[in-house]
């Protein structure tokens, strides 16, 4: 948190963000117009906030695009707003809104976690079907190769799956892209939408970004914007503790 308090306590920081509130997913060289700056400040204080944890990068072609992650915000209103029941800040509701936002040709949602561990062993907690039902209570079912198919199978017995999809990209153990479908939809791709994860190590940690995108409408981005930082707290709580979370992540009431 001290990260995040010192990464906004500069005006130019702010600014940056400010820049991202309006307009989601940009380049180095879009957030460097109309700051007087050189490229070289405006990187700096791109790797202050990335390491607070306020944006996160995804890489599409040669691009570096920037999105906000709105985790350490929401993090700061539920210690410093909510328990003294203040109203909520339009501000930081704005911002967490537009934050997950779909854009037309750029993802529709980012989350970035960072995990006590490898990126073999984050790729492994992904794809390894007894693994994935651990954490997310149905199995990830596929052999991961670039074209097979894959399901998310629930554990009870029953073998249905609840979403259904294809892998796209398979770069073990740093990127898998796999296409995401409910079962009746599974013949119609338009109404597809993809999921990337890109696992990038530093030292003793990995830096998880989760990109959804592809969305069909407001419903579902509601419904990625609750269920990833569930679904990978417990992952993360898995791998660096042994164990999941002792109630499930994604029934805890919104309010």
């Amino acid at each position: 948190m001290d990260k995040v308090f010192k990464a906004l306590a500069d005006d130019t920081r702010r600014r940056l963000l400010d820049r991202l509130h309006e307009n989601n997913g940009q380049t180095l060289g879009e957030l460097c117009e109309r700051i007087a700056m050189t490229r070289q400040s405006v990187t700096q204080h791109l790797a202050v906030l990335e390491a607070a944890n306020l944006i996160g990068t995804v890489r599409r072609g040669r691009e570096k695009l920037h999105y906000l992650n709105p985790v350490p915000l929401h993090e700061i209103q539920e210690r410093w707003i909510d328990k003294f029941e203040r109203p909520r800040l339009d501000a930081l509701g704005a911002l967490k809104r537009r934050a997950e936002e779909a854009m037309t040709d750029k993802p529709g949602f980012v989350y970035v976690t960072y995990i006590a561990s490898t990126p073999e062993k984050v790729w492994e907690a992904l794809t390894d079907a007894d693994l994935t039902a651990a954490y997310w209570g149905h199995r990830n079912e596929s052999d991961w190769r670039p074209g097979s198919p894959w399901a998310h199978v629930r554990t009870d017995g029953s073998g249905t799956a609840d979403v259904v999809g294809r892998v796209v990209e398979s770069q073990p153990p740093t990127r898998l892209v796999v296409t995401w479908a409910a079962p009746d939809r599974a013949d119609q791709e338009d109404r597809h939408s993809r999921v990337t994860f890109e696992i990038r190590p530093h030292e003793d940690i990995v830096r998880l970004t989760v990109v959804h995108e592809d969305l069909n409408d407001e419903g579902e981005r509601s419904d990625v914007a609750s269920g990833w930082p569930a679904v990978l707290s417990n992952l993360k709580s898995l791998l660096e503790t042994g164990r999941t979370l002792p109630q499930e992540p994604w029934l805890v009431p919104g309010r």
